[in-house]
């Protein structure tokens, strides 16, 4: 429980800190450039190091695809109860998709380091990136509404580094490659770096949210699915699953982390209510803080 009141408080300083530079320097403070900066330099030290943290097997594969087969699952009726709830498109695809692209880089990863130790780096990274894959596959399809291509969508996965950086880290892993002590050190470094620089990005795009223009509807409803709803139905599946308690203890973790900045990546991508997006990223983040200490007893017992 104190480790997790550590990183939690680690997590929304540098959140809180990214808004006050937003807010004091205005434009100076360039979000696209940071952007960039975290996804084509940083986001692939995350990668390369997580993978570096334990002996890749195929037991390791089972979790994420574990955590792909629940979201699969999961999103199914969503879909439909997405259409039986909202009428209108943008927010029943807001509702549909938002609370399952959670965010399980830059929050996942330092509390999983927090509750579990340094050994849940290999399963959090892996988790996280497949992730990357449903963001980028199933985000992109339900956020564009049929607009996009999907062939084009899958192309896309490819351009982002963290994948090939995750191929060839993966390949070394399972050949039996070790990086040595100072390679480590430098991984590490860069890695630590890319948590923060996008901790430090959520808190530049929560300036200027007007909370008061979100629809209390479409609020009410991602919170409940994203904090209720989806936990609740991934317990029980889970239990069926056979994979250990504490590969289970680390899904559940993932699963309620709250909304990822990819939300709003996607939403203002393609028109998709992108302030109301910022909104739901915020109240959720906020909110995190009780779900994680309801969490955190959960797992003690």
């Amino acid at each position: 429980m104190i480790n997790a009141l550590y990183s939690i408080t680690f997590v929304y300083l540098f959140i809180i800190l990214g808004y006050l530079a937003k807010v004091i320097f205005k434009e100076q403070i360039d979000s696209k450039t940071l952007t960039i900066f975290s996804v084509y330099f940083l986001q692939p030290f995350v990668t390369v190091w997580g993978f570096s943290t334990a002996k890749l097997n195929w037991e390791l594969l089972f979790v994420p695809l574990t955590f792909w087969g629940t979201v699969v699952a999961l999103l199914i009726p969503a879909v439909f109860l997405g259409k039986i709830l909202f009428k209108e498109k943008k927010e029943r695809a807001i509702f549909t998709i938002a609370g399952f692209v959670g965010n399980t880089g830059n929050l996942g990863i330092p509390l999983g380091i927090a509750l579990f130790g340094e050994k849940s780096v290999i399963y959090t990274t892996l988790i996280n990136l497949a992730n990357v894959f449903i963001v980028y596959i199933l985000g992109v399809y339900i956020y564009s509404r049929g607009s996009f291509d999907i062939k084009r969508s899958i192309l896309n996965i490819f351009k982002i580094p963290a994948i090939p950086a995750a191929i060839v880290a993966g390949i070394l892993n399972f050949n039996g490659v070790e990086f040595n002590g100072h390679i480590k050190d430098i991984l590490k470094m860069g890695a630590y770096a890319g948590i923060v620089l996008q901790l430090f990005l959520l808190g530049t795009f929560l300036e200027g949210v007007k909370l008061h223009e979100l629809s209390k509807k479409l609020l009410f409803g991602t919170l409940v699915q994203k904090f209720v709803l989806i936990p609740t139905a991934a317990y029980f599946i889970l239990k069926v699953v056979p994979i250990d308690e504490f590969s289970k203890n680390i899904l559940l973790m993932q699963m309620i982390t709250p909304l990822a900045i990819a939300n709003i990546n996607l939403a203002a991508l393609y028109n998709c209510r992108p302030k109301d997006v910022t909104s739901l990223i915020l109240i959720s983040t906020l909110l995190f803080i009780i779900v994680l200490l309801f969490f955190s007893y959960f797992i003690t017992l």
